[in-house]
């Protein structure tokens, strides 16, 4: 079994939420 990182949104960028998503996505995050 693979351990689970859930990444958080406190970390990010309020000013670029959208762009700061898609970057998250795109590493491959799970949501």
């Amino acid at each position: 079994m693979q351990p689970l990182i859930a990444p958080s949104i406190l970390s990010a960028d309020f000013a670029r939420l959208g762009e700061e998503v898609n970057n998250v996505l795109a590493a491959g995050a799970d949501v």
